[in-house]
């Protein structure tokens, strides 16, 4: 009975123990224990592959979305390499054709949102907003222009550190004209050319090459004058170069602003990616001048379409070439080569979404969850970690003078100034100590004479 009873129990006791924690009926499957597949394509920075991993853009903030709606994913690149669009056939290629076929659940990369797409997919709220733009060298595009452009061949701290020399050496003149005997012209009537006033005018009469009244008489004066003189000719001489550099650079720019100047000049080439939407874009506008530009890159086809957004680039950069885009796709190109730039004109606004098929239940939950992420900040965030420029001089080919490129003349004119002090004290200290009398010892005239050269008006 005992054995009856305990293989009874090891038959249906189990059973019963495990029904019990399984969900009730009609619970369903948790999402965090889903899986979806997610179909990507390697764009930079959207989606690229570093290592064996996935990362970029997209991939971040895929994570987000998970975090938040609770799903695990499993990422895959699309197999034909295309976006998504319409074949021969009538059927879709790409990641809309995956998804569409239900070979995906998700298609998480920079899909724009277009009518024919809507009609067969269901995309959710914009993650980013686009819209077309054109990228081209930055020797091609003019500079902004400015009242005060003559300032720029010097930094604002070079300018400083000029205005603080000036400064300092006119009071250094001043007090060396002081402590030297040399400077006071007459004795009985004790008058100095060197006033703080006329200091001030002789460095300015250096600056500009002209030269001022007085002229100095002491050896350590003349030693400040000459090292002041030598500081001013270099100083004008690196300015009118650079400021020429900054003068040749911009006569050779174009006119190149808005895509109206685009298609009224004949000198720089442009085009677009071959069977891209902002191909299409271009073809069934009615508007005169984007339809000149789409009959002129139809017209050039072999010439100026490029299979691929690094063919672009390498053309724009090498050759007089503008690239017509994505403006995103264009933004992180110039923030990666410091020599290319956008115009400011964006046309054909669009947007990013994920695309699921239609009748998705998961388009309304991250349509909900991206505009979380967009009120938080985090979308903006991701944009500058991927977007980030490692350009910093955007003025073109040149660059304004560094206060460490004239640093060399810098230390010239304070060793210059050092010296002239010294030997204006120097000639003070003779002086003392060939007019002292036999009562006075030659410490105190000096510290006499030193008092009255400050005394005196």
């Amino acid at each position: 009975l005992n054995k009856i009873l305990l293989l009874f129990y090891s038959f249906f006791v189990p059973d019963f123990e495990e029904n019990r924690n399984l969900p009730q009926k009609g619970r369903g499957k948790r999402q965090s224990e889903e899986t979806l597949n997610i179909t990507t394509i390697l764009q930079e920075p959207f989606t690229m592959r570093e290592g064996g991993q996935l990362e970029g853009f997209c991939m971040d903030m895929l994570k987000e979305l998970s975090k938040k709606l609770g799903f695990k994913y499993s990422v895959s690149v699309v197999k034909d390499g295309y976006y998504g669009k319409l074949d021969k056939d009538g059927k879709w290629n790409g990641m809309i054709g995956e998804v569409y076929r239900k070979e995906a659940d998700l298609a998480v990369a920079p899909l724009t949102l277009t009518a024919l797409r809507e009609e067969n997919i269901d995309f959710t709220k914009p993650f980013m907003h686009t819209g077309i733009g054109i990228l081209l060298r930055k020797d091609l595009v003019p500079g902004s222009p400015s009242l005060f452009s003559f300032l720029r061949p010097f930094t604002k701290e070079t300018w400083v550190g000029v205005l603080v020399a000036y400064l300092i050496t006119c009071l250094c003149l001043f007090l060396v004209a002081r402590l030297s005997p040399i400077e006071w012209s007459n004795p009985q009537t004790e008058n100095n050319q060197f006033s703080f006033l006329n200091s001030l005018w002789f460095g300015v009469g250096a600056l500009t090459l002209q030269g001022a009244q007085p002229h100095p008489k002491a050896l350590s004066t003349r030693i400040i004058g000459a090292i002041w003189w030598l500081f001013t000719i270099t100083l004008l001489a690196a300015y009118v170069a650079n400021f020429t550099a900054q003068l040749n650079t911009n006569n050779q720019q174009s006119t190149i602003m808005t895509f109206d100047d685009l298609a009224k000049q004949n000198v720089i080439e442009y085009g677009t990616l071959k069977d891209s939407s902002t191909l299409n874009f271009f073809k069934k506008s009615k508007h005169p001048t984007y339809r000149m530009i789409y009959e002129h890159m139809d017209r050039r086809r072999d010439y100026v379409l490029v299979s691929s957004m690094d063919e672009g680039i390498d053309r724009a950069r090498n050759s007089n070439y503008a690239l017509i885009g994505e403006s995103a796709s264009l933004d992180l190109m110039v923030a990666k080569y410091c020599d290319l730039t956008s115009v400011p004109q964006v046309i054909g606004s669009r947007e990013y979404g994920i695309v699921a098929s239609k009748g998705s239940p998961w388009i309304k939950k991250l349509s909900v969850a991206i505009l979380e992420m967009r009120e938080s900040g985090d979308l903006e965030y991701l944009r500058n970690k991927w977007w980030e420029s490692s350009c910093f001089n955007q003025e073109g080919s040149w660059s304004p003078m560094e206060p460490g490129s004239l640093g060399g003349i810098f230390l010239v004119l304070a060793i210059g100034l050092a010296l002239g002090l010294l030997v204006a004290l120097l000639e003070l200290v003779l002086k003392s100590r060939y007019s002292t009398d036999q009562k006075k010892s030659c410490c105190g005239a000096f510290a006499e004479e030193l008092g009255s050269r400050f005394m005196k008006t």
